[in-house]
């Protein structure tokens, strides 16, 4: 019996369309970012609100009278540091955890599509999630054209996606 070679397997080349569109990705974003806005905000409205103010009296020979200064409660800022660790731990399970197990943030799901591997077309798992988040710091740094690249890019990935190898697919 005589042996094959092995066949070169070429990759399938799929049409711009077989990916996610630029407008659901922002609007999936936007999903995403309301619980963290909104734990932020309530820590920072009680900051704001909650003030307190201390008024020394001092008593020399110019009489000048007592001296006020106002300042943020320990509550409210203990409030904030609260709502900002709270924010913290959601967009860490929310990008780490689940876009990392199952291919989607709470936003993606709701947008229907997930992040996969470009070669495996899995979800990426937990770090690899959390470095593809990391890395869209390097889509705002040049005036957020790595945000925009979607728009014309023939996978329509950010520049965060393809240093991660990704790509965003529509679920059906």
């Amino acid at each position: 019996m005589v042996a094959m070679p092995p066949v070169a397997v070429t990759p399938r080349v799929l049409p711009r369309q077989a990916f996610t569109p630029w407008i659901r990705r922002v609007l999936a974003f936007l999903i995403d970012a309301i619980p963290a806005a909104v734990l932020i905000g309530i820590g920072f409205g009680i900051l704001a609100s909650d003030r307190e103010t201390a008024c020394l009296s001092e008593v020399s020979e110019y009489d000048l009278g007592p001296f006020c200064s106002s300042g943020a409660s320990t509550l409210g800022q203990v409030s904030f540091a609260i709502g900002a660790v709270a924010s913290a731990l959601y967009l860490i399970w929310n990008y780490g955890y689940r876009q990392g197990a199952t291919g989607s943030s709470i936003g993606k799901a709701v947008m229907k599509f997930r992040v996969v591997s470009e070669k495996t077309w899995q979800p990426i798992g937990f770090i690899r999630s959390l470095l593809r988040q990391l890395a869209h710091a390097l889509d705002a740094f040049l005036c957020y054209i790595g945000y925009l690249l979607p728009l014309w890019d023939p996978k329509r990935q950010t520049l965060a996606d393809k240093i991660m190898s990704t790509v965003c697919i529509p679920v059906r």
